[in-house]
């Protein structure tokens, strides 16, 4: 719960101390901080009348001194100067100025330059800088998210925006939660290695007096780990609720937009918001199996035709007054069950077209199990399926390679070659681009289990033992990582901590940071891992959510750029 209370309570004080008709100003980052933990009708409660842009108060003219203005927006140059523009002529009666983030001592001067007029009734720090998604994953929503995986010398200036803007949302979440960690880092990264240094700096140096929180018993931990130490996590498929609505649809600041599905019609074609903190039902199955869904979504209905059966029944004047007084929690019923029961249906339109339970078992037994001979088998007879799409052939050879890299190459270069000519949009050497990015020698953790005795041991047993939900059975690295941090046995040669602040015991909250973007897979393991009580809270955040799609085209950016680049040096 701790992020997204934590925006609500930023968001509930900016709003509340301010009387009267009110305007918020955002911009295009802030816009999604907002909206993701505060509804429409709760703003009208706060008397906010208009929401807009700080682009478009540029190009508005109109006088609305009857209204005052709260912005809150991020501290960018960008920013601050359309404020000074805005604040030299300005058009509401007062200004009040929230920022996500800490100001510069030079900003908070051109603002004052700028104010002329006096209007500005109030400056303050609210540090939101974040998209609090879930309960214990937040996001930056980073566009330029491929950026991680170009080398410094390609493009510097672009690595450090991407850097920059990293370690703002990280110092945000951290005074977010009162807290200042001890930081460790991913040792084969350059780019999570740098994150963590710049945190470092920013709050042991430059801000030390603002992150000198009170002690607490151990120090919080940040860790700062690399996309591309488990590149197969974002390349499966799904079969849990909110992971499998982002691989098959889209999911963006828990919106799903269904003019994206062409079967529906017109008055279906709308966005719909599947978020746990305003949707029970959704709440209660986000983590669950594709095929539970189904059978709890039934009884969902079963449960809204009975209701709907007792307002047919309207005999007395009495009845009529309870049904108009339950009206709104009846539509409100009716909407739900008619957004989950569409979700499902689409998605298994889609998992029929694509064939992807025949997709989806190769793909885990790529992830899980070894036997490369039936693994190659299995991958061509897919890639010469009709039924199956170019991006599931791309992924399974992208998933053949990362696991049998080392392993008959002439075979590996058979299916490059097979790819090559079934699913020719796709440009040559992506696969390659990818294990050079993410293949065995660039990757710390043991992905496949088959490197670490103690892994090793423990997917035998779990052969043995059979597995539940053969769709299911991969765990993300992530989970491993989790795991060694509980029992205290995460390697300080793996992962370095920066400058001389060490651990003392085990942390009570650890905050994992994945540059490069984390996956619904990944915040599902962090939620059942924080279930099980013991004793460490993990937080878990990225520069991203990603699917399937998401990573392949950061992964053809990063290609392109790296080729283009590669000419310069």
């Amino acid at each position: 719960m701790v992020l997204v209370t934590s925006v609500r309570d930023y968001i509930n004080r900016m709003l509340q101390d301010i009387s009267g008709m009110k305007v918020l100003i955002l911009d295009s980052e802030t816009v999604s901080n907002v909206s993701i933990v505060y509804s429409q009708s709760e703003l009208l409660q706060k008397e906010v009348f208009l929401v807009e842009m700080i682009d478009s108060i540029s190009v508005s003219k109109e006088s609305m001194s009857h209204l005052k203005a709260v912005y809150f927006i991020r501290p960018t140059s960008e920013n601050i100067q359309k404020l000074r523009y805005q604040l030299a002529n300005p058009r509401f009666g007062e200004y009040h100025l929230f920022f996500s983030n800490l100001l510069k001592d030079t900003q908070i001067h051109i603002l004052a330059d700028s104010d002329e007029q006096e209007v500005v009734q109030q400056v303050q720090e609210y540090y939101a800088d974040f998209v609090a998604g879930d309960p214990y994953h937040f996001t930056l929503n980073m566009a330029s998210n491929h950026l991680y995986m170009i080398p410094a010398v390609v493009d510097p200036s672009g690595l450090q925006r991407f850097s920059d803007r990293v370690v703002d949302g990280i110092a945000a979440v951290f005074l977010a939660l009162k807290r200042r960690p001890v930081i460790r880092y991913q040792r084969t990264s350059d780019t999570a290695k740098r994150i963590a240094q710049e945190t470092a700096k920013l709050m042991y140096q430059h801000e030390s007096a603002l992150f000198d929180f009170r002690r607490t018993e151990s120090s919080p931990l940040l860790l700062v780990i690399d996309r591309r130490d488990d590149p197969v996590t974002p390349l499966l498929n799904q079969w849990t609720y909110q992971a499998m609505v982002h691989e098959l649809i889209g999911l963006q600041d828990n919106k799903v937009d269904l003019k994206a599905i062409g079967s529906l019609s017109k008055d279906q074609q709308v966005e719909v918001v599947l978020s746990s903190e305003q949707d029970a039902f959704f709440k209660s199955n986000m983590y669950e199996n594709f095929g539970d869904i189904g059978m709890n979504i039934k009884r969902m209905v079963d449960d809204f035709q009975q209701v709907a059966k007792s307002n047919q029944n309207i005999q007395t004047v009495e009845d009529m007054a309870r049904f108009v007084n339950n009206y709104p929690e009846y539509k409100k019923m009716q909407g739900n069950v008619s957004k989950h029961v569409t979700l499902v249906t689409e998605m298994s339109k889609l998992v029929e077209a694509r064939k992807l339970m025949m997709v989806s078992q190769t793909e885990q037994d790529l992830a899980c199990n070894g036997g490369q001979g039936a693994a190659y088998e299995a991958v061509t007879d897919l890639l010469s399926n009709e039924s199956v799409s170019d991006i599931d052939r791309l992924r399974l050879v992208m998933l053949y390679a990362l696991r049998y890299e080392k392993e008959n190459p002439v075979q590996l270069m058979q299916l490059f070659n097979k790819l090559a000519s079934r699913s020719p949009k796709y440009k040559p050497g992506l696969v390659q681009f990818l294990l050079k990015q993410a293949g065995m020698e660039k990757r710390t953790g043991d992905l496949f289990g088959n490197r670490d005795l103690l892994n090793i041991a423990r997917n035998m047993a779990r052969g043995l033992k059979g597995v539940e939900n053969v769709y299911t059975q991969h765990q993300p690295l992530l989970f491993q990582t989790m795991e060694s941090i509980t029992r205290g046995r995460l390697r300080d040669v793996d992962y370095p901590f920066v400058g001389d602040h060490f651990q003392q015991g085990r942390p009570q909250e650890v905050v994992i940071f994945m540059v490069g973007g984390t996956t619904y897979e990944e915040s599902r393991s962090v939620a059942l891992q924080n279930a099980t009580n013991s004793g460490i809270r993990f937080i878990l955040g990225g520069s991203a959510v990603l699917n399937s799609k998401r990573f392949l085209k950061d992964l053809e950016e990063a290609q392109r750029i790296s080729r283009s680049g590669s000419h310069m040096v």
